[in-house]
């Protein structure tokens, strides 16, 4: 087990309401196996780590970037900050790519977007659910 974590951004109804989309992604399998949608901070870090599954974070590494909030939140001796040139987080970031060319609401310039939390939380979760049966069966 080998976790990579990345988050990216997303709006609802204006640029100015930023969501973040934080994931988790198992490494061998593909499978993401913990998201949270929040802001930016510390606390929606925690929220990530407690979605996770406990046999995750009591015993994978954890490839993230540099974001601090990984780093307080991430048991140190698990935690594998990395530059994407490393290619460490490659699979998570292909994945957030995914999801923006799939979603059309997490294009950056779109007029697809969300005009409210229910339905961008409903897209992401049901996109994710599919992927998860279909693309790593």
């Amino acid at each position: 087990m080998i976790l990579e974590c990345d988050e990216l951004w997303s709006f609802v109804g204006k640029r100015l309401n930023k969501q973040w989309i934080w994931l988790a992604m198992d490494r061998l399998t593909r499978r993401i196996v913990g998201v949270h949608v929040g802001d930016r901070t510390e606390r929606s870090a925690q929220a990530l780590w407690d979605s996770i599954p406990a046999q995750y974070q009591t015993s994978a590494p954890v490839y993230t970037d540099f974001w601090s909030a990984y780093a307080r939140i991430i048991p140190a001796h698990r935690h594998y900050p990395s530059a994407k040139s490393q290619g460490e987080t490659n699979h998570i970031e292909r994945f957030n790519g995914t999801l923006r060319q799939r979603i059309s609401r997490l294009v950056r310039k779109s007029l697809a977007f969300s005009k409210n939390q229910e339905n961008h939380l409903g897209a992401l979760w049901h996109f994710i659910h599919h992927y998860n049966e279909t693309m790593c069966a």
